[in-house]
């Protein structure tokens, strides 16, 4: 019941906010503001997400993305060239016993 009741004030809160946000000039040029920061903050931690992601798998990133050229489609991501990891930094395989194999009686 809680969650319920706690959902419908997240609801009933949204929508009132919304409109004091319609009436107020002020509020909606903040509201702007702010969205353009977050937008900004989130493509910047896009961009050195993927610099330190080919940083430490070797791929060079040949095509960075400037904010100001946006296009409307999103080309598919594509994998790097080598996923694998070195050959000393793998584990021995793991060895079965005869006792965990089940008995076939």
């Amino acid at each position: 019941m809680k969650k319920i009741f706690w959902l419908t004030v997240g609801i009933f809160a949204g929508i009132e906010i919304k409109k004091q946000l319609d009436k107020n000039p002020n509020a909606q040029a903040l509201l702007a503001d702010a969205t353009a920061r977050a937008k900004e903050l989130g493509e910047t931690a896009t961009e050195a997400f993927l610099d330190r992601t080919a940083e430490l798998t070797g791929t060079p990133r040949t095509a960075k993305k400037s904010p100001a050229k946006k296009s409307a489609a999103k080309p598919a991501a594509k994998k790097p060239a080598s996923t694998k990891k070195p050959a000393s930094t793998k584990k021995p395989a793991a060895k079965k016993s005869p006792a965990t194999k089940p008995s076939t009686k």
